[in-house]
């Protein structure tokens, strides 16, 4: 195995772990790690990725979302609302310490994904599980 691969697989396992602990930590997002987990896989192994997108973690949090269907609406609050949180966090941080400009390149990062999230990724009527 090259060093590429095996750079991706390892950064692949970080994310199914932080993605693991994010499903359950209320601050911590899984989305972005699954995701991150869900690239690294398809560009290290097809045995790791066929094994991930199989997972019940990836069914339950990224599965409709990838095939384009969209995200129901539990799941795009919990990620905004998490996204807000910490994004707040570094906010007032920056304010502390006088941080206009990087204070209003957040709030801009802020409100696009706020958009996002609303306008750009569609919203499923029921939940994945349910449509099983």
């Amino acid at each position: 195995m090259n060093v590429k691969k095996l750079l991706y697989v390892v950064l692949g396992c970080i994310g199914v772990g932080l993605g693991a602990v994010g499903a359950v930590v209320p601050l911590l997002p899984a989305f972005p790690f699954l995701l991150l987990a869900a690239f690294c896989f398809a560009r290290s192994s097809n045995r790791l990725h066929t094994w991930f997108i199989n997972t019940k973690l990836y069914k339950k949090n990224l599965e409709s979302y990838v095939q384009g269907r969209g995200m129901t609406w539990e799941t795009k609050i919990r990620i905004m609302i998490t996204v807000t949180l910490l994004m707040g966090f570094g906010f007032t941080m920056m304010m502390l310490k006088a941080l206009y400009v990087p204070c209003i390149i957040l709030a801009c990062v802020w409100v696009f994904h706020i958009i996002y999230f609303l306008a750009g990724v569609k919203t499923l009527k029921e939940s994945p599980a349910a449509e099983q």
